[in-house]
């Protein structure tokens, strides 16, 4: 396997430690040594362009005419459902960088048990990506939907649902493919 370390300085450096000032993942002492990073199985963007390109382009429709911190946090959290961590690597950047908290990023996972960090708005959004995404009695209940409804307009909850649907596509293939974390740049695909 091969592990992505990069020279700075004259010294070894694991993108964890670029990211946390060497202080490794958990901000704490320095780590000892980091598990190496698996290598992607498949490039699949590059042996089939034509679909990445339509993918892109889906998800610039997708993205038309909602907030761009909303955006972020449905994509972090259906991520999160997924476990696509190359999706979670790039979509936190991306919070951060539109200017989300840290600390609503946090809570993300436990959002049910912290209400009071997000808008009434962005709940019902959060309850909506979570029943789009975990499919699992085969369809979305009606009092999701109808939270969602009262507080998006049908053009916006027609654009959030396509949103949440382009994610969950694009975590499919970060998964399956094991795309690597840890390397992204805040706006890299804008």
């Amino acid at each position: 396997m091969v592990e992505d370390v990069r020279q700075e300085g004259g010294r070894d450096h694991h993108p964890a430690q670029a990211q946390t000032g060497g202080q490794g993942l958990a901000g704490g002492a320095q780590a000892e040594s980091y598990a190496p990073e698996q290598p992607p199985r498949l490039d699949w963007a590059a042996l089939a362009p034509d679909f990445f390109k339509a993918m892109v382009r889906l998800d610039a429709a997708a993205r038309k005419g909602l907030d761009p911190r909303l955006l972020e946090l449905v994509k972090v959290r259906a991520s999160q459902i997924n476990q696509c961590a190359l999706c979670l690597d790039m979509h936190s950047k991306d919070a951060l960088a539109a200017g989300e908290s840290v600390e609503r990023i946090i809570q993300l996972s436990a959002w049910r048990e912290s209400p009071h960090c997000y808008t009434e708005r962005e709940l019902a959004a959060l309850a909506l990506t979570e029943a789009v995404t975990v499919l699992t009695d085969g369809f979305v209940p009606d009092e999701v939907y109808e939270h969602a409804a009262q507080h998006f307009q049908e053009a916006e909850l027609a654009q959030l649902i396509a949103a949440i649907t382009v994610i969950n596509a694009w975590n499919r293939f970060g998964v399956t493919c094991r795309r690597t974390p840890g390397h992204y740049q805040p706006g890299q695909h804008a």
